[in-house]
């Protein structure tokens, strides 16, 4: 499952963080402490992180920064969360979003 995850750098040293088991579009997956939601998805494979609402283009993990609203998706019943900046924490429930998203 975490075959995408980089576990040796020339550089960068990397701390094994504990399993986060998390859910994507009903998929059960599992981070790691220190993921952010869309680099543990990056870890499991997953590339397309929802389409845009208009033209149905796929979306996905692009500036990684927080910036380019290419990472929206639907977290614990909330719209509109950039997962690329947001913290993985156990138990999260994440979703594709297709629209603009509705603030509850």
């Amino acid at each position: 499952m975490d075959s995408n995850r980089i576990l040796e750098h020339p550089i960068l040293e990397f701390t094994e963080g504990e399993d986060l088991p998390f859910s994507f579009d009903g998929r059960q997956l599992v981070g790691k402490s220190g993921d952010t939601i869309a680099s543990a998805l990056h870890a499991a494979g997953v590339r397309v992180l929802g389409h845009h609402f208009k033209t149905g283009r796929p979306r996905g993990f692009y500036c990684a920064i927080g910036n380019c609203s290419s990472c929206l998706m639907i977290v614990n019943g909330v719209p509109n969360v950039r997962v690329c900046v947001e913290p993985l924490q156990a138990g999260m429930v994440v979703c594709s979003q297709n629209d603009r998203g509705v603030l509850p």
